[in-house]
């Protein structure tokens, strides 16, 4: 048995009784990089001191991708983050094709998806891989699920692949969250064998619930040799919440991607 990727997990979402620079540590103590939402909410010098692998985070605060009102803010929110990110030494910045709320979480837009939008989402995509290449960091478009968040635009995984490959540049890559696809398209493994050329981070929870793997339909056992087999070997993080013992949960996730 091996362990082929990264391990991450999304300390947002664990041990949420305790102040996040304990949880940071306690994540990294047990061998896990480590995931965040809202940057803004946290003590940033201690995340500094912290000794953590930060393998990704929101990469923006506010903006949106197809308008020109709503990309302008995108991109200063983006630049902004950027270097908080390369202070942090995070990995991978990440975006939503909607604005952010409340704790960082994508705003639920029930708005019609208009003619030209994915074209303008392109070319603000564009002026963000032009501004990373600059400043030497990488963002991520997460796919997102119509339950969860309906009428996100650009929030399936087929729309993100089609945005992604489209943009085809190293400054962006897809965070593929397969709690999303599982919801909005299910088939899971051949989605990320087609998104497998643009992909720079895998997220995992188990559904329903979106507690860890183990816990609900999903096979990750089974996706977890997929993944290898088909050459995957970048970070998988856990965006789930533990079901019960959060370092349960996390052994749970270990062992389910350990092939």
């Amino acid at each position: 048995m091996t362990q082929p990727f990264q391990l991450a997990a999304c300390a947002e979402m664990l041990w949420r009784d305790q102040p996040m620079g304990w949880r940071v540590r306690r994540l990294t103590e047990l061998g896990f990089g480590v995931g965040l939402w809202n940057w803004p909410d946290h003590d940033l010098n201690d995340l500094e001191r912290s000794g953590a692998s930060f393998t990704i985070m929101n990469g923006y605060l506010q903006g949106r991708l197809a308008d020109p009102e709503g990309a302008d803010m995108l991109l200063k929110s983006a630049h902004e983050t950027a270097q908080v990110g390369k202070r942090l030494g995070v990995a991978r910045l990440n975006l939503h094709g909607t604005g952010l709320g409340d704790f960082g979480l994508p705003i639920q837009q029930l708005a019609a998806f208009s003619p030209g939008m994915e074209q303008r989402a392109r070319d603000t995509l564009h002026r963000l891989c032009d501004m990373a290449e600059k400043e030497g960091v990488t963002f991520t478009l997460e796919n997102l699920n119509p339950l969860d968040h309906p009428g996100c635009p650009f929030g399936s995984t087929a729309a993100v692949l089609s945005l992604v490959s489209a943009v085809n540049r190293p400054q962006l890559r897809i965070n593929l969250d397969l709690y999303h696809t599982q919801i909005g398209e299910g088939d899971v493994i051949r989605w990320t064998q087609a998104c497998l050329p643009w992909i720079g981070e895998v997220q995992v929870a188990d559904n329903p619930g979106r507690c860890e793997p183990g816990t609900g339909e999903m096979h990750y056992g089974n996706i977890a040799r997929a993944l290898q087999a088909m050459g995957y070997r970048g970070p998988v993080g856990m965006e789930a919440f533990a079901s019960g013992d959060a370092e349960a949960a996390l052994a749970a996730f270990r062992s389910a991607f350990t092939v």
